[in-house]
């Protein structure tokens, strides 16, 4: 019987060897979900001293709302003694919570703390399991690690940084009550009520029990799934942040962004070299044609000065001659008109005949008419979109990275000089770049909001820090005084003044939202 469970477990795990693995899971998201992992406590009373009798672990899906199993918090649900704590992983340390909803059926629970004396960032729920059997990570804080710690019982009222481990998903499989995950990714006793992170740092699901494994049997664990876990939520209220989108990488995204760039460089270079051959064309066929035509329009004019001149000549000759002669005088002085007529005539063309310099001009014109806007542009030029007025701009899910932000679209009232909104400005950067930072207390964030005018690309890379970080940014911050709109030389002061906090980020966001902006339509339009 044992030889046939070793080789079931066997056949459960080779599969998994020849899944083509996808990205590993960032460890910057899961820092950002830990944020918002709890360990829950029943504390007891012992002689007026509060002592912890039991632990387990829990998430925040609200600021103040937290789901574990209904294990953890079974025994109090019985004994009035006990209490209900929750403690952060990080901050001055914790407090007490109370029951909202429990489902023994599925092993959930929702607890509440009291408003004003903790609030937590909370964890966006996963669209979905991700079908290719990927990468999970299990967050909690199991009891083992606490005892080979030789952490005392002050220690587990502490905040302390919850314990990841990592493994793989190997399938959904409902248990006999409920709908379950079937993952490696190990945990034990105190892991339960944590949970289970996709590699974006999304809930797949609720840790709740492991296998019993003996000997070198593999070890499996399973998660409440969110099937379980969503209807339960919102029968008590509570609408989670979920996010369907793919999981991708930064880098990811930085790659696709260069292979745009570059194929947008290709594409401008090969558009180039079109335009170029056929202008090229029109030049030297316009410019055999204004040869032809300038050297035989300057023929003509030249021959016609030649003629005139000659008929001047002849006419002064004759009346000259007539001048001699009594009976002829009167029409010397005709002929003497026809000759300074004449010779004014043979001036004017030799002076009004074109020059060869037109030739130049005409091939000019000509490259102007066939290019459309004239000669420095081009029919294949595309014109900068970059405009004062406002805008609308659209989410760009291919181009983004979303793990728990909104995605509405963004309006936005830009100015030639970095001025967002009639009063929000915004600093420029070597480059040509226009950005602002913002520090987002309330979500325990930074935010760099970036605008490329030439493009009317939108983008918003967001940092999820952790306490210590956070505070660091908040101290940073009201370092400086962000330059008003008009002021001289704004955009550069700000720019200049947002560096030493942009400074202190990681070197990579957790998200990164892309939108692209139009005008926005007009009342009547």
């Amino acid at each position: 019987m044992v030889l046939f469970l070793r080789a079931l477990a066997l056949l459960l795990i080779a599969p998994l060897a020849f899944v083509a693995a996808p990205a590993a899971a960032d460890p910057g998201d899961i820092d950002a979900a830990a944020r918002g992992v709890v360990r829950v406590v029943l504390v007891g009373d012992s002689g007026g001293e509060l002592v912890p009798v039991s632990h387990g672990s829990g998430f925040a899906v609200s600021p103040t709302r937290i789901v574990t199993n209904a294990h953890v918090i079974r025994e109090a649900l019985q004994d009035d003694t006990l209490r209900i704590g929750v403690v952060p992983s990080e901050g001055e340390g914790g407090t007490f919570a109370r029951v909202v909803a429990v489902s023994p059926r599925n092993d959930l629970a929702l607890i509440e703390i009291a408003k004003g004396t903790l609030r937590l960032p909370p964890l966006t729920l996963a669209g979905g399991v991700n079908r290719d059997l990927g990468e999970v990570s299990a967050v909690g804080y199991p009891m083992n690690v606490d005892l080979a710690q030789g952490l005392d019982i002050a220690d587990i009222f502490r905040a302390q940084p919850p314990v990841k481990s990592r493994g793989y998903l190997s399938g959904e499989r409902p248990s006999r009550q409920f709908d379950t995950i079937l993952h490696t990714a190990p945990i034990a006793r105190g892991n339960s009520g944590g949970p289970l992170l996709d590699p974006c740092g999304r809930v797949l699901g609720v840790n709740s029990f492991g296998t019993d494994a003996g000997g070198s049997d593999a070890e499996f664990y399973f998660a409440v799934s969110l099937r379980e876990l969503l209807p339960f939520l919102r029968d008590n209220g509570v609408e989670p942040v979920t996010n369907a989108l793919p999981c991708r990488s930064i880098e990811e995204l930085n790659t696709e962004e260069r292979q745009r760039m570059v194929a947008q460089q290709t594409e401008a270079r090969e558009r180039l070299a079109t335009r170029t051959a056929r202008l090229g064309e029109v030049r030297e066929t316009a410019r055999l044609k204004a040869q032809m035509e300038v050297l035989e329009a300057r023929e003509n004019a030249m021959a016609l000065a030649l003629i005139a001149l000659l008929v001047a000549v002849g006419s002064g000759a004759t009346a000259a001659q007539w001048r001699r002669e009594p009976a002829t005088v009167k029409r010397a002085g005709l002929a003497a008109g026809v000759a300074g007529a004449a010779l004014i005539t043979a001036l004017l063309l030799w002076l009004t005949r074109p020059g060869l310099a037109e030739i130049e001009d005409r091939v000019a014109a000509a490259i102007a008419e066939a290019d459309g806007t004239g000669a420095a542009g081009g029919n294949d030029a595309r014109p900068s979109l970059a405009a004062d007025g406002t805008l609308i701009c659209s989410f760009l899910p291919e181009r983004s990275r979303v793990t728990a932000a909104r995605t509405d679209d963004v309006e936005l009232d830009w100015r030639a000089d970095g001025c967002v909104n009639g009063r929000t400005q915004y600093g420029l950067l070597a480059g040509g770049a226009w950005n602002r930072v913002l520090v987002l207390e309330d979500e325990a964030a930074v935010a760099v909001n970036s605008y490329d005018p030439e493009t009317r690309t939108f983008r918003t890379d967001r940092y999820l820090l952790g306490q210590s970080a956070m505070a660091t940014a908040i101290e940073a911050r009201a370092q400086y005084t962000p330059a008003a709109c008009g002021v001289s030389e704004a955009a550069r002061t700000l720019g200049e003044q947002q560096s030493a906090l942009a400074a202190l980020l990681p070197d990579r966001p957790n998200e990164r939202l892309v939108y692209s902006c139009k005008e926005k339509a007009r009342a009547g339009a």
